[in-house]
């Protein structure tokens, strides 16, 4: 089996850590999927993970998922199972249990059972075993080594800043879930912090402000406000911040081809810019630990 997860770490850490959980492109012997190449690959962060791949000269650790969230979405809840997707019912023993979500039963959960809209990503049912060893060998690992890098980084300062990286279709931007994103300018940038519940407003809107004076259009929370990764670990009021950001796909490849497109290293620099000035936050907003 091909390794489950690619970590990149710094010389000297900051309390700040990256990852890029949908940017995979390992596709495991057992995935047999039963539609269209191409349209897996749609599916991809297409390069998220060389986008950040230098937070790690910045202090902030890497991590990337090496397999395509198609074949599991470490973005979900663990039991976000589609029930829908399984040859017969739940017979694995032990605490995890089925708990569908809206995103389950619209055939994108924790192992998807739609390609996209009308499409079916396989063309037979998957068993029970099948799914649970899918969590025990790429979910609960990639879990796993985020948390560990996340409170080693809180234990050290008593603080910690976590960017969850993403990209989105073009397409996805026009309308948002609220309404609010003009069609007409739709955003470079999204960047979703579950309706201020998962960050320091201050860190947002110093994202924000450092992405639009850079030129780009930046929405908040919409369309996309983030999900697991940055829901799960959590927890502004002890100083844990994680974030969500989401980039235009449009800005650095072509989205037919999946190629780069030409200005793929302007944006790998100022997406470089932007690791820098996370860092300089995370160094100058720290809060002193007091002794003992």
């Amino acid at each position: 089996m091909k390794k489950t997860y690619s970590l990149h770490q710094p010389e000297e850490f900051i309390p700040l850590v990256f990852d890029s959980p949908h940017s995979g492109t390992d596709y495991p012997e057992d995935f047999n999927y039963a539609c269209d190449f191409a349209s897996l690959e749609k599916a991809e962060d297409k390069y998220v993970d060389d986008l950040f791949s230098e937070a790690p000269k910045h202090g902030a650790p890497l991590l990337c998922a090496n397999f395509p969230r198609s074949y599991l979405d470490v973005n979900r809840a663990i039991d976000d199972i589609d029930e829908e997707l399984l040859s017969k019912p739940w017979d694995i023993e032990g605490n995890l249990q089925p708990n569908p979500s809206n995103r389950s039963y619209a055939g994108i959960g924790l192992i998807r059972r739609l390609v996209q809209p009308g499409e079916a990503l396989y063309d037979a049912p998957l068993t029970p075993k099948e799914v649970k060893d899918r969590i025990d060998k790429y979910y609960v690992p990639y879990h796993t080594e985020l948390e560990k890098l996340i409170e080693n980084a809180h234990y050290h300062y008593g603080q910690v800043w976590h960017i969850n990286c993403h990209s989105m279709p073009s397409s996805g931007t026009k309308q948002g879930a609220l309404g609010h994103v003009n069609p007409f300018s739709a955003p470079d940038f999204v960047l979703g912090d579950r309706d201020g519940t998962s960050c320091d407003i201050g860190f947002t809107h110093a994202l924000r402000n450092f992405l639009t004076g850079q030129g780009y259009k930046v929405a908040i929370n919409d369309p996309y406000k983030g999900v697991e990764l940055v829901e799960r670990y959590s927890a502004p009021s002890t100083g844990r911040h994680s974030i969500q950001i989401e980039i235009c796909r449009s800005l650095y490849l072509n989205e037919e081809t999946y190629e780069k497109n030409k200005r793929y290293d302007t944006l790998k620099g100022h997406i470089t810019e932007l690791i820098a000035f996370c860092a300089e936050y995370s160094k100058n907003n720290l809060i002193p630990i007091a002794a003992d």
